[in-house]
């Protein structure tokens, strides 16, 4: 269903089944899957594309051009999987030359006044609270849980099923199935009750709880305590992943308790 009060621009590719409320504007070079409902007000520009069954409340801003002084007008892409839902007033920016493309991943929970810059690459079933602000090329992965007010520095990666306390300051690496909180941000303990929740076994928590304490709760350097990890711990899943995100950490991870 299209409102007559809507525009619509004639090259955007919009499934028969969306729902589009009235002054919406949708420009060129748009395609909206299946399934998806857009509220009054919204403004999708050129660049978006949009999954199936997404809700987009009133007042968001799909696709507009990055706040990056580098960008020339190159043709890039601000995506949105599919079963998203978009709240009001969030603003997702396209990409610019550096990776050509913003993503939001499937079944996420964006809330109202939320920013998601240039070149961020956001993974599935994730949750961004209220007035969150992410920075130009911000990853944040599968699971991940941002706490509103919350402000990610550019650059920053966040792991899997990570916690982050609402008004956060992150300028580090978050490493995955943990809960960061305080000011500085710092390390405060294994998301366990996030983890439960998506049915990870007690054994593999306990697993998991064991790597942080040779990453945190020792004396060891963030080097030596994963040659330790390596060295005495089980090959798992979960460790590899914890060593290949700290291995590959650009920042740095954030620091332990103080």
């Amino acid at each position: 269903m299209k409102q007559p009060l809507a525009y619509i621009h004639p090259a955007a590719k919009i499934d028969p089944s969306v729902v589009i409320d009235p002054f919406v504007t949708i420009d060129q070079n748009v395609e909206i899957g299946e399934g998806t409902r857009i509220g009054s007000n919204v403004t999708i520009l050129e660049g978006a594309r949009i999954g199936k069954n997404c809700n987009i409340f009133p007042g968001a801003v799909i696709g507009a051009i990055p706040q990056d002084l580098k960008f020339r007008g190159e043709e890039t892409t601000a995506i949105i999987g599919d079963n998203t839902t978009i709240r009001e007033c969030v603003t997702v920016n396209r990409g610019t030359a550096a990776k050509g493309k913003t993503i939001v991943g499937s079944n996420c929970l964006i809330m109202a006044y939320s920013h998601v810059a240039h070149d961020c690459i956001v993974g599935d079933n994730v949750i961004i609270s209220n007035a969150s602000q992410l920075a130009g090329e911000v990853v944040v992965d599968n699971f991940a849980v941002i706490g509103g007010g919350s402000l990610i520095h550019q650059f920053c990666h966040i792991g899997p099923h990570v916690m982050l306390q609402g008004g956060a300051l992150v300028n580090k690496d978050i490493p995955p199935y943990v809960k960061a909180a305080r000011e500085p941000i710092a390390y405060a303990g294994v998301n366990s009750i996030g983890l439960r929740r998506r049915n990870f076994t007690n054994d593999t928590i306990r697993e998991i709880q064991d790597i942080y304490r040779y990453l945190y709760l020792s004396s060891m350097n963030v080097s030596d305590a994963i040659e330790r990890i390596e060295a005495e711990l089980p090959a798992t899943k979960e460790r590899d992943e914890i060593i290949l995100f700290i291995r590959n950490s650009k920042r740095g991870i954030i620091r332990g308790y103080m």
